[in-house]
């Protein structure tokens, strides 16, 4: 009877969750959705709904990571440190302007969290659900494990999953709000300049300044992500940086994954507010999306050289899979079209823009 004790105590409900945990691990696997994170929380998910379960529980090995990495926040800011040391803002330096479409890329997160008030969600609850539309998982988890961790699950869940839809959901808001005329806007090759290596090295020293006197509470954030891409592009410390987007990042990832989906509890999980997070989460993306492109179009209304107006739905942090989305979306209306190097410039920028509106959040919340 002990051996089928698990069997025998299995309610429906983490039946669910177990299957849906497998559907995770699936989209991980067979459709590459993720896989870095979704597997890790496939499993999570599993090892979190089997009754009577030693991985979860007061010595549970996962209970132990969640009060060390994600209680604390330890997990999401290594991530950043890591994502740091990945980012080459050398897109950003040559077009500046982009930084209008990452923050204007950023609305929906606003749009949403007033939607989640309106739903009845508490401040820091919308918050944490508005930070959903940031595609940007870390940040998500930031600020959901401070301001609503009863809702860390479903919001993670959320984030990752439609970071990895992104190939699916864009191209059907950008060909709702531009015509074909504007879809095939040819856009002229960017000039190569001679960034200075300072400028590089400046760069996050500066921005980390900035914003800890502005808002020091987004110091966590902002520090972490600069300090990993001042590793990268100070010249001396190679191994560190190596090893920051390498060995650094993939652990931590490995244990955040798996650790969100200990947090997947059936009792949890199933209930009606999972279900207007998942698509509040959904409304949030389509929503930068569509501020970002909305913004561009306004945009050409006072340039003599037009942009095309699909650069506007990089601006969410999602890289590189937005700019590929553009790209191909570009060359299959006009063959030839080439705009990458310009969607790349605009997904670098919604990648600080992420950050800066989890902070401003953290800042206005708190």
């Amino acid at each position: 009877m002990g051996l089928l004790h698990g069997l025998l105590a299995i309610t429906w409900q983490q039946a669910v969750m177990i299957g849906l945990g497998f559907v995770l691990i699936y989209l991980a696997i067979a459709k590459e959705y993720e896989p870095v994170l979704l597997l890790p929380i496939g499993f999570g998910a599993i090892l979190a709904n089997i009754p009577g379960s030693s991985a979860v529980g007061e010595h549970g090995f996962l209970n132990i990571l969640y009060e060390a990495g994600i209680v604390t926040e330890l997990f999401p800011l290594l991530i950043f440190i890591g994502i740091g040391a990945m980012i080459d803002f050398g897109p950003l330096f040559e077009q500046p302007t982009m930084l209008f479409f990452g923050a204007a890329a950023q609305i929906g997160i606003f749009l949403t969290m007033g939607l989640a008030m309106l739903a009845g969600f508490s401040l820091r609850e919308s918050a944490s659900i508005g930070m959903i539309g940031a595609a940007d998982g870390p940040t998500s988890i930031y600020v959901a494990s401070l301001f609503a961790p009863r809702l860390l699950a479903p919001i993670s869940v959320a984030a990752y999953s439609y970071m990895a839809l992104v190939p699916l959901i864009q191209p059907p808001v950008i060909r709702a709000l531009t015509t074909p005329e504007e879809r095939r806007i040819q856009m002229k090759p960017l000039e190569a300049r001679a960034v200075p290596k300072a400028v590089y090295i400046a760069f996050p020293i500066l921005v980390t300044v900035l914003a800890g006197l502005i808002a020091p509470v987004s110091l966590s954030l902002v520090g972490t992500l600069m300090f990993g891409n001042l590793l990268r592009e100070c010249g001396v410390v190679e191994r560190l940086s190596r090893t920051a987007q390498n060995e650094l990042a993939n652990v931590v990832s490995l244990l955040l994954g798996i650790t969100i989906g200990s947090t997947m509890v059936a009792s949890e999980f199933l209930t009606p507010s999972t279900i207007l997070i998942i698509g509040a989460g959904l409304v949030a993306f389509i929503l930068d999306t569509a501020g970002g492109v909305i913004f561009a179009k306004l945009a050409n209304m006072f340039l003599k050289t037009k942009i095309n107006p699909m650069i506007g739905a990089c601006g969410i942090s999602a890289f590189p899979m937005s700019a590929r989305v553009v790209q191909r979306m570009a060359q299959l209306e006009s063959p030839g079209n080439f705009v990458l190097m310009h969607a790349v410039g605009a997904n670098v920028a919604g990648q600080i823009a992420s950050v800066m509106a989890g902070a401003v959040i953290l800042a206005l919340v708190k």
